[in-house]
């Protein structure tokens, strides 16, 4: 090499054809270029889940059994295939804008995607019904769950707004429409009224949802609810017995009836609520606030206590002197002496309220011996007493010694 290199002519030659070479690597004017084929490799790759497209009157026709993907593979050179991948920039679709009434065998198609690529579609074809879409106004019934509804309180009928819907869908889901609900579920007691948002469910004759179209897709419902109450009478329970010399006269409530509030079935068997009034421990009149006592079940009650007011009357105890006896009964020819008491007089002992004793007198009783059917001779008798019912009395004797003699 270097005996060659140092032959002026071996290096003249090789001047001359990198000359050529690089000559004829520059373009010229007027000389068309033309695009070279490299040849590069193949490639496949698996498309899953790629979403389909369908074409069809939407507005007089319901297709169902398309699914909404299918998997797809492609082949072909790897540049492609991997902007094709990347960009999706190609379509699946089936084509329905002829189709008939009834089901029918569909093939997807492919569009959009470049010619080089090979696409194969899993599955190739699908079975679909086509059938007439119908629109139909149904009335819609709203739905809870009643357990929701604090004790104590009730709902009335809910009201829904609006309260018809316009349901579009295949002839044959509409024809099997049973129930239109809108349904109210809440996580806490109610107490109030309450209006909510509730999404629309159709549903069939076995509670299956349809796949329908709903307009509007949700209504407004509302739940009136309010306190579950009864109106009645408070009654009074005496507890105890009253201090010696002490009586009731009367005992009146400032308030009379009360509101209670209770689920039906426990509202329908209460008839009244009570107030207990201890009265072993009350000597003077008196008004005294108690609780209105309410029976198992009663949630709530109103008013809660109530003012009671209460009329007594001390009793104080008077001796009556010198009332007199009388003789009654005596045979005609005898005559009678008292011996004992040899006055044929007794003290009586009353007791009662101070105002009523102030007026009682010997002329109030009616003091008397009954000296029937007797002979002559020394008796015992009893001493009989009539007095006034509304007082406590009793004689401080209640025998007498009779003498009787015959006149004849």
């Amino acid at each position: 090499m270097d005996k060659l290199m140092d032959n002026r002519w071996f290096i003249k030659g090789l001047a001359l054809v990198l000359a050529v070479l690089l000559y004829s690597s520059i373009p010229h004017p007027g000389k068309k270029l033309t695009d070279v084929y490299v040849p590069g490799g193949e490639k496949t790759e698996e498309i899953a889940e790629f979403p389909v497209k369908a074409y069809y009157d939407t507005e007089n026709l319901v297709i169902s059994g398309i699914p909404d993907t299918v998997d797809i593979t492609l082949k072909g050179p790897i540049t492609h295939i991997q902007t094709a991948k990347a960009l999706r920039n190609f379509e699946v679709y089936v084509d329905l804008r002829d189709a008939q009434i009834g089901r029918q065998k569909v093939k997807f198609k492919v569009r959009d995607l470049s010619d080089k690529i090979k696409a194969t579609i899993k599955p190739e074809f699908v079975y679909v019904t086509v059938q007439e879409k119908v629109t139909k106004e149904f009335k819609v019934e709203a739905e809870f769950n009643r357990n929701q509804i604090a004790d104590g309180y009730a709902a009335g009928e809910p009201v829904v707004e609006p309260n018809k819907v316009k349901i579009t869908g295949a002839k044959s889901l509409i024809d099997r429409i049973s129930y239109v609900k809108a349904a109210i579920e809440e996580g806490q007691k109610l107490k109030e009224t309450i209006s909510r948002s509730a999404d629309i469910q159709v549903l069939d004759n076995n509670l299956n949802k349809l796949d329908v179209t709903v307009e509007p897709a949700a209504v407004k419902v509302t739940i009136p609810v309010k306190e579950n109450n009864k109106k009645v009478p408070i009654s009074v329970v005496q507890k105890g017995t009253p201090q010696a010399g002490v009586t009731i006269k009367k005992i009146e409530l400032e308030t009379r009836e009360a509101v209670i509030s209770a689920n039906d079935d426990v509202l329908k068997n209460i008839d009244s609520v009570r107030v207990e009034v201890d009265v072993s421990k009350i000597t003077d009149n008196t008004t005294l606030d108690l609780p209105v006592i309410i029976s198992n079940g009663v949630i709530k009650v109103s008013p809660q206590m109530v003012k009671v007011k209460v009329t007594v009357s001390k009793e104080e105890e008077k001796t009556v002197t010198k009332v007199p006896i009388t003789i009654r009964g005596l045979a005609e020819n005898f005559e009678a002496e008292m011996d004992d008491p040899n006055n044929q007089m007794i003290n009586i002992l009353v007791n009662g309220p101070s105002s009523a004793l102030r007026a009682i007198g010997p002329k109030d009783f009616d003091v008397f011996v009954d000296l029937s059917d007797l002979d002559e001779g020394s008796h015992e008798v009893n001493i009989h007493v009539e007095g006034p019912s509304d007082l406590d009395w009793r004689p401080d004797q209640s025998s007498a010694k009779i003498t009787i003699k015959n006149n004849a």
